[in-house]
């Protein structure tokens, strides 16, 4: 066995340590004392997490650097892995005590996802690596929505199966991204069932993707919210969720986002694209420290960048 490899697996079997290590943990705390132990887990991963810190301040200057000081950039860093650790936290306590989402979590808008499922068609939750997204989603499935998330297979199968199982017993479907044929019919099928199927349009795509204005940068964004709508007819929800001072959480539901119509099918997906990672980035303006700034959005280049670097 290689170094690299057992390299990994020493680093699979304290993951799965540290998620054990949680769940007893949580089991033993109070609602007001997993903030306080957020916090502190949130200061030792800042410490001691140095390639990730690197790039969360690598990418807040992109998004940010002529717009906000050194000091507001640097909060903003320290804000957003406080916010992770309380998500991480959050969802080990509530998988324990699923009875206490209600009680943290508010709903605003509403209506609109009920009158976009009357149409018939389904509905595409497009949403973001923001705020507590699986919290979002437990929210909506307790209060009766079938709900199903896109998400890809983690790195270490038994964290995957585990998480798995977490969500089926709140009831939510997962769809993983690969094999990809499987993952486009049963999201399509989901749709069909008028169901409610979320994806998450923040993440670097790679080649694959198509590129659109982000922070002023080019980012490769995924085609599969709009080409589903455009095949189903389902109507896109932008749905959110962020945290107000006490610690309760406040899921934002805007109204139906229209397809924005161009001259043929791939300007069609291009200027829709563009539209929703607007919304996006609106969001992530607004409560800049509700966003993983650990994951590099803007790794991918389109090529013409790729051509004249290497000229």
């Amino acid at each position: 066995m290689s170094f690299k490899e057992i390299s990994r697996q020493f680093g699979r079997f304290i993951g799965r340590l540290a998620i054990r290590f949680f769940v007893f943990l949580v089991k033993f705390l109070s609602e007001k004392n997993i903030y306080s132990f957020a916090h502190i887990v949130s200061r030792v991963g800042f410490t001691l997490l140095r390639r990730h810190r690197k790039i969360a301040f690598e990418s807040l200057n992109i998004a940010f650097g002529k717009k906000k000081s050194a000091k507001e950039i640097s909060r903003i860093a320290s804000d957003s892995f406080e916010n992770m650790a309380k998500t991480a936290i959050e969802f080990m306590f509530f998988l324990e005590k699923p009875s206490l989402i209600s009680k943290y979590v508010e709903v605003k808008g509403r209506e609109n996802l009920d009158k976009a499922l009357a149409k018939g068609n389904g509905v595409i939750g497009l949403s973001a690596h923001f705020g507590n997204f699986p919290l979002l989603l437990s929210k909506l499935s307790l209060d009766g929505y079938k709900v199903y998330s896109v998400l890809r297979y983690m790195r270490d199968p038994w964290v995957s199966n585990y998480f798995e199982k977490k969500r089926d017993a709140l009831g939510v479907g997962s769809i993983y991204t690969q094999p990809r044929k499987q993952c486009v019919e049963k999201s399509l099928e989901t749709l069909r069932q008028n169901k409610i199927l979320f994806m998450q349009l923040d993440q670097n795509f790679g080649s694959g993707g198509i590129f659109v204005d982000f922070f002023g940068k080019k980012a490769a964004t995924a085609k599969g919210p709009i080409v589903f709508a455009l095949r189903t007819k389902a109507a896109i929800v932008p749905m959110f969720i962020r945290r107000e001072k006490d610690n309760t959480q406040k899921i934002i539901i805007e109204p139906e986002a229209e397809i924005t119509s161009g001259k043929d099918f791939e300007e069609t997906v291009y200027l829709t694209a563009q539209k929703l990672t607007g919304i996006i980035e609106t969001y992530i303006r607004r409560y800049p420290s509700e966003w993983g700034w650990i994951h590099r959005r803007l790794k991918a280049k389109p090529q013409e960048e790729h051509s004249v670097s290497t000229s």
